[in-house]
Order: structure tokens, then sequence, then C-alpha cells
């Protein structure tokens, strides 16, 4: 999927990427906002900057996020 700047996300379930991090583990529930899609990238492997819900802004893989409606 392909994130766009300013989508409202939810961080669903633990990703399956190598970048996750036990930390991360507390995002799991958490809604955001995409703050950096990287679509000059276009890499569905890239990590994106979201800015989460009293978490602060943090780079996520993108298999654990799926957009939700406003």
């Amino acid at each position: 999927m392909v994130f766009r700047r300013g989508q409202k996300i939810e961080v669903f379930k633990r990703s399956n990427d190598e970048s996750w991090e036990a930390y991360m583990d507390r995002f799991v529930g958490l809604h955001g906002i995409i703050t950096d899609p990287d679509t000059a990238i276009n890499d569905p492997d890239a990590l994106v900057e979201v800015s989460l819900d009293g978490k602060g802004t943090h780079r996520l893989p993108q298999d654990c996020m799926r957009p939700i409606d406003s």
C-alpha cells in the first residue's frame, strides 16, 4: 500500500520487519498521521514517518499500519 502525507493510520499489529524493535510493541493499537511517506522512494519495504497520538514521531515499517477513516 502507498501511504500519503496527512493520511490517518492505525498501528494494528506487530511488524515482521527486521527494523521492528521490542519498544515498538507499545505502539500497537495507536492512531497517527503520516508525516513523511517517502513517496520519492515508492518502496513498500521502506520505513514511513508517522506522528503517533501522544507518542511522538517515529519511523515504522509499513506492514504494521493500515489506513483508517476520519
